[in-house]
């Protein structure tokens, strides 16, 4: 009688065999990788042989005079023919080992020249055939690493085929649930982001009433300890503080829920913690070495983590409480508060630095430059003022992000707070543009063919392709530009 195979336990078992053949294919993969020779070093090409000396040798090398001459006439001669037979031979040997070593030089040159020659052409082959080396043996390992992938087509192509040769509806039945798992899960899907959203609001809800509850209770104890230690005269003046005390915990708790929303909005649309800290970072050379930075409008604390870790002192405001809860869970130095009458109880030259990000959208014109009046006296001589706020040049970043977030009051161009910030004492003001807008999102020109424009029809042709190219660059420049930018100004 034949054994009936489980069909659950044949294909775990297949599916632990294949992990294991993977396992060990891939370990031998990386065995093959991690062997490759690295490109040896090659030297340099020797220097070209140096033939400038052989022409003054030739020149030079003969050292004994012409004999007759020297010798001359009467007694002299005879003087100087005593001299030259003791000093000639030596003389002459001289000149005799002089040419031989001048025809060795002579002959010697044309070789070396050539040998040079060999030696750089052979340097160059050496690096061409290792380079190609190298590549041959990366596109090896290329061609190793699709191995896997295209067994893996085959087995879903012989799974297929046995899936297929099912006549009892195994296989259909089998893709009828998937298909429904599928779309579950792609319904599932299209929801992760909005749960995620509601979740974080209502932590942030939690966590604000629970921290108004806690305020309230401490209130009533304290009005309870109030009632029993005055007289029975005092009953009515407890009972007016406690019932003030109440709309005041209720306006708390009204502005908390506010305060908890916004933060999901800045947590959905701003960005995450990580990305805000990842466009931050470009602003931390001007304020290398600063001390006592204030962060206006700090809100989750991104730049105040980044001048701490580089040992900046600074501290943030902001009226958002919720905000201000997350900073200081942190250990950062913060407060609640409106900027300007934070700014206003400073003592004048007090700052080093002063820095608003996606703040200053938010403000009324007149609130904007009377705080930028009084940032200028708090601010020390070369302290900097750095503003950085949606660029309403860019239409993208107007009607994407600007309009979105209705707490924003107006939009600020460029030369504007660059102007605002000059009227109101400021030196050196700069603007940096930030955030530029992906070249694959922007209009795309039409490619303009080589030799178009030689006909007359292909000039007209080519004469329209320009043209609308033109169009497209002037729609670049209004529509995709730069996100963002920054007014920088410096306290002289």
């Amino acid at each position: 009688m034949a054994t009936r195979i489980d069909i659950k336990d044949e294909l775990a078992r297949l599916k632990r065999a294949r992990e294991a053949a993977d396992r060990a294919y891939n370990d031998a993969l990386t065995r093959v990788d991690r062997a490759l020779p690295p490109r040896p070093g090659l030297p340099d090409p020797p220097r070209a042989f140096d033939q400038g000396q052989l022409t003054p040798v030739n020149e030079a090398w003969r050292v004994a005079p012409d004999v007759e001459r020297m010798l001359g006439t009467g007694w002299k001669r005879r003087l100087r023919a005593w001299v030259w037979d003791m000093v000639g031979p030596i003389v002459e040997r001289q000149q005799h080992f002089n040419g031989v070593l001048v025809d060795h030089l002579n002959r010697a040159a044309p070789a070396q020249v050539e040998g040079q020659q060999a030696l750089t052409a052979v340097v160059a082959a050496l690096a061409e055939h290792t380079a190609a080396l190298e590549a041959f043996q990366s596109r090896l390992i290329q061609y190793l690493q699709q191995i896997t992938a295209f067994v893996d087509t085959k087995y879903r192509e012989s799974a297929g085929a046995m899936l297929s040769a099912f006549d009892d509806g195994l296989g259909d039945e089998m893709r009828r649930r998937a298909a429904v798992a599928d779309a579950r899960e792609q319904r599932f899907a299209g929801h992760v982001d909005e749960l995620r959203t509601t979740v974080g609001q209502v932590q942030h809800g939690l966590l604000a009433l629970r921290r108004r509850l806690e305020t309230a209770a401490a209130g009533e104890a304290a009005a309870g300890e109030a009632v029993t230690d005055e007289a029975a005269t005092g009953e009515a003046a407890a009972g007016e503080a406690a019932t003030a005390a109440g709309a005041g915990t209720r306006s708390d708790l009204d502005a908390a829920v506010d305060a908890y929303a916004y933060v999901g909005f800045e947590n959905l649309y701003r960005g995450s913690p990580d990305e805000i800290r990842s466009r931050l970072v470009e602003y931390l050379p001007l304020f290398a070495g600063a001390s006592d930075v204030l962060d206006v409008g700090c809100g989750r604390g991104e730049f105040l983590d980044l001048l701490r870790e580089r040992e900046v002192g600074a501290r943030g405001v902001d009226v958002n409480a919720e905000m201000i809860e997350e900073c200081r869970a942190r250990g950062l130095d913060a407060s609640v508060g409106d900027a300007l009458t934070y700014l206003d109880a400073l003592q004048d030259e007090s700052l080093g630095g002063l820095f608003a990000a996606q703040v200053v959208e938010h403000l009324q014109p007149d609130y904007l430059v009377r705080l930028l009046n009084v940032a200028g006296r708090k601010l020390r001589p070369g302290a900097r003022i750095v503003l950085e706020t949606v660029n309403p040049r860019c239409w993208f970043a107007f009607f994407d992000a600007y309009i979105r977030d209705i707490t924003h009051v107006r939009p600020l161009h460029p030369d504007t707070l660059e102007y605002l910030l000059g009227a109101s004492g400021f030196q050196r003001t700069t603007v940096r543009y930030l955030m530029p807008y992906p070249d694959d999102g922007k209009l795309q020109r039409v490619p303009l063919s080589d030799g178009l424009g030689t006909a007359d029809g292909d000039r007209s042709l080519a004469t329209a392709v320009e043209t609308f190219n033109g169009n497209v660059d002037k729609l670049n420049d209004l529509l995709f530009t730069h996100l963002d930018y920054a007014a920088i100004g410096e306290r002289v």
